[in-house]
């Protein structure tokens, strides 16, 4: 049943659409430059976001948010490990994006952050129920300005 059109805030379908993923190449690349100034980083447990600010003409989408994720052949050896992980940590991101969003709702910037999965193969649905939102609530207190 749709929300009703009054009172209460609206509420948004959770969706992972393919203008928010994270593909451009040269996008991708200050994000894993080493001692890039824009780039900022934050830890949870088995997860590292890598993250920067960049205007939203640079991003190549009107989109607030592009994120990317990463799991290591260190870490997984197999493709189908590494597969099942991202698929994990996309979902867990869907279901948490919101607090994202709101960030950027300004026209002129986009967030662009890597996801990236350091734990073990075996860890992966713990690490994208606790700790994937546990580094998004991080980021989400490094970006306030009121910070």
């Amino acid at each position: 049943m749709p929300a009703a059109s009054g009172g209460d805030a609206p509420q948004r379908r959770q969706t992972f659409p393919r203008s928010h993923r994270l593909k451009r190449r040269r996008l991708i690349r200050p994000l894993f430059a080493r001692h890039h100034p824009e780039v900022r980083t934050v830890a949870a447990g088995g997860i590292r976001l890598l993250y920067r600010v960049v205007p939203r003409s640079e991003a190549g989408a009107d989109v607030p948010v592009q994120v990317g994720v990463v799991v290591s052949r260190r870490v997984a050896r197999r493709a189908v490990q590494r597969n099942r992980i991202k698929r994990l940590l996309r979902e867990a991101y869907r279901l948490h994006q919101q607090e994202w969003m709101g960030l950027f709702l300004r026209p002129e910037e986009t967030l662009t952050v890597m996801i990236l999965y350091r734990s073990r193969p075996d860890a992966a649905e713990r690490v994208a129920r606790e700790d994937l939102p546990r580094a998004m609530r991080k980021l989400v207190e490094d970006l306030r300005p009121d910070a």
